[in-house]
């Protein structure tokens, strides 16, 4: 069973910005995937995935490959440790793939995201089948880079790699890897929530991630909103809804701990 779904529920408030930064800070990937990014960086990624005390805990830590165990040492168990295959770039490289998914694995993290090669989406089935064999056991999430997919396929094209996820055993769909022109949105958003919805295998069980471009707690909000539209309130929970972010713990901050709203905060209902 993957870790990272302590914290699903919000502690009650008065406060509806409270109550929201405090549902995302539950759902957070926090994530780094830098070129550049060192063990010292992931050791302080790690520190602020924990936080001060009385904050409470991200749902998970997003690194490279080759920071898996390093963050999986650093991190107490119900911080869930996620790494990326096929990363950034989404080739059909099977074998690829495939070693990225294995190291993973090796290194003791829970979560696997993978991008799914939407340049070709021929090749995607026969891509993560074998993915899903190589990470049997952990929580997998396909990325669809839905920016590039929609710019030139439209959301027939999104819809499509949907259904192929979907149908290689997905737990997760998420929007975006967060390295190009168009990440997450709205629209892409609610056209991965009705995939899962409109799949009978999937709409009690498989979960969402927008990743790329959310940074406020505003932000964040509409997404929550989103997902308890489409899923049910009982969705948003880290077992069913991540978000895949760097900057937004900054924010979730500035609500929890510094006592004021976030900028543009908007009020959510689940």
């Amino acid at each position: 069973m993957a870790t990272g779904d302590a914290g699903a529920t919000a502690t009650p408030t008065t406060n509806p910005r409270v109550a929201i930064a405090r549902q995302a800070l539950a759902c957070l990937d926090l994530t780094s995937l830098n070129d550049d990014d060192t063990a010292d960086d992931v050791l302080r990624l790690c520190r602020r995935a924990i936080g001060p005390p009385g904050r409470g805990a991200v749902a998970a830590v997003c690194v490279w490959p080759r920071f898996a165990a390093l963050a999986r040492q650093a991190l107490p168990r119900e911080v869930a440790v996620a790494a990326v295959a096929n990363f950034p770039d989404g080739r059909s490289d099977v074998a690829r793939a495939v070693r990225d998914t294995q190291a993973i694995v090796a290194a003791g993290a829970d979560e696997v995201d993978v991008v799914l090669p939407w340049r070709e989406p021929d090749a995607a089935p026969a891509l993560l089948k074998a993915v899903r064999r190589a990470c049997a056991g952990q929580r997998l999430k396909v990325i669809l880079e839905t920016g590039e997919l929609g710019t030139f396929g439209g959301d027939a094209a999104i819809e499509r790699a949907c259904r192929i996820a979907l149908t290689a055993g997905a737990d997760f769909l998420k929007t975006s890897t967060g390295k190009v022109a168009v990440n997450a949105t709205p629209h892409a958003a609610r056209l991965l929530l009705q995939a899962i919805a409109a799949d009978a295998r999937a709409r009690e069980r498989v979960g969402f991630k927008p990743a790329g471009g959310i940074r406020t707690v505003a932000d964040a909000a509409v997404y929550l909103a989103l997902v308890a539209e489409v899923l049910g309130p009982q969705a948003v929970a880290p077992a069913r809804f991540r978000i895949g972010a760097s900057g937004l713990l900054n924010d979730i901050e500035a609500v929890l701990l510094g006592g004021g709203p976030a900028a543009g905060a908007a009020t959510a209902t689940y």
